[in-house]
């Protein structure tokens, strides 16, 4: 499946990376030389995306035009002719309505959906497996995970396996818990869907914490027989808590092109008189 639309929602307050996003939004917390954002629609343009939405709170949206369309300093390294643009979601009401709040942009159109609290290790894309993989239907992408994340992560219900990478998906449910977890296999935070997520969106309820919850909308799209589920090789680097956010940080700095060998050098020399 060809996919050429994005959206990232970015909306979030980002309570677990106080004081620092006390005035600054968590995805434009710097991780290396750029913010976190910009990484998430790096890796969107390598798949194939030329448009990104970007839903953010509101006062947020003239950052990231700023940061993405100044004509001052020209366009930035990496994104080839993505066009950028921010959407704004005026109250927080979940993951879904994030997600929902795009539709008027990306219209009847296949898109990516990436969390900014989510980056993927150097060479770690999965958007273009899940893009071949989709046969006109959504896909999600998955890891099995240990029971300590059942209470905080949506997880599927499973069906046949098409491929060993691939799995149908009949159902979801956010943060089941031990005891109604359908299986062990989390979303991850990397999504492909087509249109029909909208309608999917445009039942549900609120649910889990009083919000609009994008599981949810899997969940009906899952039993529709529309969805299947990628797992991924390698877990994603999670960035939204500040050990998570170090780790993101180490790990894309060693992996830098221009300054990742002095980088490496340091944290030899720096672990070696710990």
């Amino acid at each position: 499946m060809e996919v050429e639309v994005a959206v990232i929602p970015a909306a979030g307050r980002g309570t677990r990376m106080r004081p620092a996003t006390r005035a600054l939004p968590k995805a434009m917390l710097p991780i290396v030389d750029r913010p976190a954002v910009q990484w998430v629609v790096e890796e969107a343009a390598r798949a194939g995306a030329t448009e990104v939405f970007i839903v953010v709170d509101p006062g947020v949206g003239e950052l990231i035009e700023r940061h993405f369309n100044s004509q001052d300093e020209g366009p930035l390294p990496g994104l080839g002719h993505v066009s950028v643009h921010a959407i704004i979601q005026d109250v927080p009401r979940g993951l879904g309505d994030a997600v929902r709040t795009a539709s008027n942009h990306v219209g009847g159109r296949p898109f990516f959906t990436l969390l900014v609290d989510n980056l993927v290790y150097p060479d770690g894309d999965v958007l273009p497996e899940m893009a071949s993989a989709a046969h006109g239907k959504s896909v999600v992408c998955l890891r099995e995970l240990g029971t300590e994340y059942l209470a905080r992560y949506g997880f599927i219900v499973p069906g046949d396996w098409p491929d060993e990478r691939v799995v149908e998906v009949l159902g979801a449910i956010e943060k089941p818990g031990v005891e109604a977890a359908p299986s062990k296999l989390g979303l991850i935070g990397r999504y492909l869907f087509t249109s029909s997520v909208f309608d999917a969106l445009g039942d549900v309820e609120p649910g889990v914490g009083g919000e609009i919850q994008l599981t949810d909308a899997i969940n009906a799209v899952g039993e529709a027989g529309s969805c299947l589920g990628y797992v991924a090789a390698a877990d994603l680097l999670d960035s939204g808590t500040p050990s998570g956010y170090l780790e993101a940080s180490t790990i894309l700095g060693a992996a830098h092109p221009d300054f990742g060998a002095r980088y490496r050098a340091f944290l030899t020399e720096f672990t070696e008189g710990l």
